[in-house]
C-alpha cells in the first residue's frame, strides 16, 4: 500500500502504528544500492524513500538523484511499514546512507545511529526552517534531521451553509460545539451533519490538538508533563460532547483525510489536512474557508498541528562526508527542488519559510490562510513525547470522545505513564 504524506498525519506523526505490507524482511536485504562502484571512482550512495502515494514523487526524487553530479545516488522507494524498516536498518551495514525519516527518534540520537547535520545549516539557514517543525529534529543545540515539507490539518467550512445557517465561523471551542449542533439540526433534512472529524468521532486524528487549544502542550519547554491541568479535561469533554449530541458525521464512505463527505454537502465543516485544499477548490470554487482548531478557555489559543519528514545520515554509512553532501545540496541548497517536491506531489508546504512565502500557489485565498495559520499556531509533537506515552493518551482519547469515560481520571492515568516516561528518558540520558 502506498503511503502519502497524509498517512504521515493521519497516524499523528507516525508511521509505527500502522499495519502495512511489506517489514522487516527488505530491511536488511543485500539490494542497498551500495554495490559496485561510479566509473569514474564517485562515491555510491544509498538513498531511502518510504512509498509515497502521490503521483510523480518517485520519478520527482529520482530525477533530483540523478541530476548530482558529485556521487552516484541510488534511490530506493521502500513499501511497507517504512519506519520499521529503516530501524532495523540502522543497526547493520547494509543500510541506507541518506534516508527521510519521521524523527530522527531520540532513541536513534542518543543511539549514535544518526549523523550530526548542524554544519550543513549555516545560522542563516537554520533560521529560514519553520521554527515548529524544525524543533523536534535538534537535540542538544544540534540538527539531527533537515526537513524536507510541511503537512498540516486544518479546519474546512462551508460558507454558504454555515451562512444561510445563520452561523459565523467557530472561533472558540464553545463556538464550534454550538456551531455543529446547530448546522446539524438545518441540515437534518438533508441527511447531514455540522461537522466530521473522522468516523471515529476525532479520537485517532486530533491528537494532543484540544490540549494545545487550551493553552497547554504535551511535554513543556523543560522536560515536564504539560497537560496536567484541569484545562485539559474539559477541552476533551467539550469534544466528546460533539459526539453526545450526534452533530458529527459518523460512518461516512471515506475517512477524514478524503473531502469527498465534506464537498458532497454531508457535512458543513470538515477537519482534514492541507493536501485536501486542491480538490475542494475545484469543487467548490470560493464557498469555503480554513480555521485552525479552535481556542478554549482564557488561556487558550487556537491549535494547528503540523508534521514534517526529514533527511538524515546513517552513522553506519561508509561515505558520511559524500552522504551530507548530498543532503546538503538537495535539502538546503535546491530550493528548486525543495519548492517542486512540496507543491508539484500533492499540496504541501515548503519547510523553508522564504520558499513558503514566495510560493505562487500559497499566495491567495484560502492557501495563503493555511500558511499563514500553520506558522502562527502550528505545534509539532516534541521529541520527549514517547510511544508509550502517546499510545497511553490515544486510548484514553477514543475512550473519552467514544465512550464518554471521565476526562478527568482518564488523563491522570496518561500523566502517571507520560511522567514514568519521561524519567526513563532523563535516566537513560
Amino acid at each position: 500500500m502506498p503511503i502519502s504524506r497524509r498517512r504521515l498525519m493521519a497516524s499523528g506523526g507516525s508511521l509505527a502504528g500502522l499495519v502495512l505490507t511489506g517489514g522487516l524482511a527488505t530491511a536488511c536485504g543485500s539490494n542497498t544500492g551500495r554495490e559496485g562502484g561510479g566509473a569514474s571512482g564517485a562515491p555510491v550512495i544509498s538513498q531511502w524513500y518510504h512509498q509515497y502515494g502521490e503521483p510523480g514523487a518517485e520519478q520527482a526524487v529520482k530525477r533530483y538523484a540523478a541530476a548530482y553530479r558529485k556521487a552516484k545516488v541510488t534511490v530506493q522507494w521502500r513499501p511497507g511499514n517504512y519506519d520499521q524498516q529503516t530501524a532495523a536498518a540502522l543497526l547493520t551495514d547494509s543500510g541506507p546512507d541518506v534516508f527521510e525519516v519521521n524523527g530522527p527518534t531520540l532513541d536513534q540520537i542518543r543511539g549514535g545511529q544518526v549523523v550530526d547535520l548542524t554544519d550543513l545549516v549555516s545560522n542563516d539557514v537554520r533560521g529560514d526552517f519553520n521554527p515548529t517543525v524544525l524543533a523536534p529534529k535538534v537535540h542538544d543545540g544540534k540538527v539531527w534531521g533537515i526537513p524536507q515539507v510541511i503537512d498540516t490539518q486544518l479546519l474546512y467550512y462551508r460558507k454558504g451553509l454555515l451562512s444561510d445557517a445563520g452561523v459565523e465561523p467557530p472561533q472558540s471551542l464553545d463556538a464550534l460545539v454550538d456551531a455543529a449542533k446547530q448546522l446539524a439540526e438545518k441540515l437534518k433534512g438533508k441527511k447531514a451533519k455540522g461537522l466530521f472529524l473522522g468516523n471515529d468521532g476525532g479520537a485517532g486524528v486530533l491528537g494532543g490538538t484540544p490540549l494545545f487549544a487550551s493553552g497547554l502542550a504535551l511535554i513543556t519547554e523543560d522536560g515536564r508533563v504539560g497537560f496536567d491541568d484541569p484545562a485539559a479535561a474539559r477541552a476533551l469533554g467539550k469534544v466528546h460532547q460533539l459526539h453526545a449530541e450526534k452533530s458529527l458525521l459518523l460512518g461516512a464512505p471515506a475517512d477524514w483525510p478524503d473531502p469527498s463527505a465534506f464537498i458532497q454537502g454531508l457535512t458543513a465543516m470538515q477537519w482534514s489536512g492541507l493536501w485536501a485544499l486542491p480538490q475542494i477548490k475545484k469543487a467548490l470554487g470560493d464557498d469555503f474557508g480554513v480555521l485552525p482548531f479552535p481556542k478554549d478557555g482564557p488561556n487558550g489559543k487556537p491549535a494547528v498541528p503540523v508534521g514534517a519528514y526529514a533527511t538524515a545520515v546513517s552513522a553506519r554509512s561508509k561515505d558520511k562526508a559524500a552522504a551530507k553532501a548530498y543532503a546538503k545540496w538537495l535539502w538546503v541548497e535546491r530550493t528548486d527542488y525543495q519548492e517542486d517536491f512540496a507543491l508539484s506531489y500533492g499540496f504541501h508546504i515548503p519547510a523553508r519559510t522564504s520558499l513558503a512565502e514566495k510560493a505562487e500557489r500559497l499566495r491567495e485565498g484560502p492557501a495563503a490562510d493555511a500558511v499563514r495559520l500553520a506558522t502562527e499556531y502550528g505545534y509539532a509533537e516534541p521529541l520527549l513525547w514517547t510511544p508509550a506515552a502517546k499510545v497511553a493518551y490515544q486510548d484514553a482519547l477514543s475512550r473519552v470522545i467514544k465512550d464518554g469515560a471521565n476526562p478527568e481520571s482518564e488523563l491522570r492515568a496518561v500523566v502517571r505513564k507520560t511522567d514514568a516516561e519521561l524519567r526513563r528518558v532523563r535516566k537513560s540520558a
